[in-house]
């Protein structure tokens, strides 16, 4: 299990006050709160160490080349739009499977530690997604971030996977891609359009939905193989890596492009997915089969995470559901087992020890973990005391009505 502690960062002031500052980083990881409060910025944060425990685990770059002054703020921020967060007294430490990578006093320093470490497949999936149904081509993301960009070469690469229709998990809908015409199509009873012709909530789950499951898939064919990278590979891909990034005729798309190519080539073992916001748009109950959905991805592989953020109250009562479930499934007969996978997909629930749900206040820059009731997310949190908040304003309007006209 990895962690992360941050401090003076962004809308990131007090940190988290529990458990020294590190926040762990479980199998499934919520960071919920207000706009402005933080939950992108630790999101993201995860994003970039995660990233650069990897490429020195591979060998893209060596240990030195990170620790060079001003890399971090002018290299891996930018990919998410972070470099204007630092602050002088910023502090940033991740503890991974195999590295430690510390922030402080505006210098990186690192330390190997040892242990095992499944090569992980990182997928950033931004809330400007639905921006993606609307292009045909990378130079329209110009202005975008690299993590957009990022995300759209694989959104490329699952629509090219698309062997025939697909049966989507919300709105009885099967998506179709055509490679003539560069077109996602939804299908549904005695209907035919084009993904830009559908409902917003469509055109930000789809890319979602599609890059995620073409990942997980893409990562279960490779961890059932079970041929981890070799240090031969490791040294060869290092070597390959460099003349990519050190080709002056290639584009950062292109470079971006053939280094995925390149990875592609190598057994990764794991897929941390990082999803801001994936109820985006969507009904609550099609937030249920979409939240499903990602955690079936997820429990694909023993070392998959999924990290995401979320202002939904509904995400987490769900969560409550499929952790309650996680508690019954080990202990059940054969009989209630089949009553249980009425009610919920068997394959999305949560061990109750693989849930992290951290809570960001905008106004003190502090987060804490949301507390639990026999393992249980509690309903004391943020998201439902602004449903409660609303039920008291309305008693107060019913007040209003009964007094007497004066």
């Amino acid at each position: 299990m990895s962690k992360i502690k941050i401090r003076c960062f962004g809308p990131v002031k007090e940190g988290f006050s529990e458990k020294n500052g590190w926040l762990d980083i479980r199998k499934v990881t919520v960071f919920v709160g207000n706009q402005g409060s933080g939950k992108s910025t630790v999101a993201k944060l995860v994003s970039a160490f995660t990233w650069m425990e990897k490429a020195l685990f591979r060998g893209d770059y060596d240990k030195e080349w990170f620790e060079k002054k001003n890399r971090f703020k002018n290299q891996f921020l930018p990919y998410h739009r972070l470099e204007n967060y630092l602050q002088p007294d910023t502090g940033i430490e991740y503890q991974g499977d195999v590295y430690s990578i510390k922030y402080r006093d505006g210098a990186m320093s690192i330390s190997e530690t040892g242990g095992t470490y499944p090569l992980p497949q990182i997928m950033y999936v931004p809330a400007e997604r639905n921006f993606l149904t609307y292009i045909k081509g990378a130079k329209e993301l110009k202005l975008s971030s690299e993590a957009l960009q990022e995300f759209n070469t694989e959104y490329i690469h699952a629509k090219n996977d698309l062997k025939a229709t697909a049966r989507l998990p919300i709105g009885n809908t099967d998506v179709e891609y055509s490679k003539q015409h560069d077109n996602l199509y939804l299908k549904g009873d005695g209907y035919k359009i084009e993904l830009t012709e559908a409902s917003s909530g469509f055109q930000s789950f789809v890319p979602q939905y599609l890059v995620s499951k073409y990942l997980a898939d893409s990562v279960k064919t490779h961890s059932d193989n079970k041929e981890a990278m070799s240090a031969e590979e490791r040294s060869r891909f290092k070597e390959d890596a460099k003349k990519i990034w050190d080709n002056p005729s290639l584009t950062d798309e292109q470079k971006r492009l053939a280094l995925s190519a390149l990875s592609s080539k190598f057994n990764k073992t794991a897929f941390v997915n990082i999803v801001e916001e994936p109820e985006q748009n969507l009904f609550p109950s099609s937030q249920w089969m979409m939240l499903q959905s990602l955690l079936e991805f997820n429990n694909g592989t023993p070392g998959n995470k999924l990290v995401i953020t979320t202002h939904s109250p509904y995400l987490i009562s769900y969560l409550t559901l499929l952790v309650k479930a996680g508690q019954l499934a080990p202990i059940v007969t054969a009989t209630q087992e089949k009553e249980l996978g009425k009610i919920i997909s068997l394959k999305s629930i949560v061990n109750p020890a693989d849930l992290s749900v951290y809570e960001l206040d905008e106004i003190t820059g502090s987060i804490h973990a949301l507390e639990t009731l026999n393992e249980l997310p509690s309903d004391e949190n943020a998201l439902n005391k602004e449903l409660e908040e609303s039920n008291e304003l309305f008693a107060k309007l019913l007040e209003i009505q009964k007094k007497p006209a004066v």
